[in-house]
């Protein structure tokens, strides 16, 4: 199964539109968890509590860990997040807040160093950007250290189109030759 963590929000993302095409490329099965659908819990003291006193029971059947759950187990995973404001939107932060769970999308080994246990072979970030200011540490970085550090995921792809909304561009042509550059699933 391949998980697809859409965090665009435009109904015409330039990003949506990218991982559209990466996603026509497969014949497996898709599941599409929209961001945008979801009402994140405020990551409070009182949400810490009750998730850690969970996690020493090794409760992860609970709710609360469904989205790890399915992080976990996806095979491949899609994450179509335009570039804004010097990162990504705050909805895919938010939910990297509620997969970042301790016994299931990874563990400490006996040293204290976090090990994956993600089920999950390869990764593709998908971005746009408008200017070519995309420094790779605030956004795709992010996802590719969480992917190696902590979720076991090695292959990490990259997949970008900027320089968008530069005056004269051709934002088609751009988009199309990031499609045609793109190695299908």
């Amino acid at each position: 199964m391949i998980l697809f963590i859409n965090a665009c929000v435009r109904g015409d993302s330039r990003t949506k539109k990218l991982a559209d095409y990466l996603l026509s490329k497969t014949s497996e099965p898709i599941d599409e968890l929209r961001l945008e659908d979801i009402e994140f819990p405020a990551v409070d003291e009182s949400f810490l509590n009750n998730r850690d006193r969970l996690i020493s029971k090794r409760e992860f059947d609970n709710p609360m860990f469904y989205l790890a759950r399915q992080f976990a187990q996806a095979d491949k995973i899609i994450i179509a997040a335009p570039y804004w404001d010097l990162s990504f939107p705050a909805s895919l932060k938010q939910y990297f807040e509620q997969i970042n769970v301790n016994g299931v999308t990874f563990t400490y080994s006996d040293e204290g160093f976090p090990v994956g246990l993600c089920k999950a072979e390869k990764l593709y970030y998908i971005t746009t950007a408008g200017g070519h200011y995309v420094p790779k540490e605030f956004g795709y970085g992010y996802v590719k250290a969480l992917s190696d550090s902590f979720y076991g995921i090695e292959e990490v792809e990259l997949i970008k189109a900027v320089g968008l909304d530069i005056a004269g561009a051709d934002e088609e042509k751009i988009i199309q030759e990031c499609i045609n550059k793109t190695k299908p699933i």
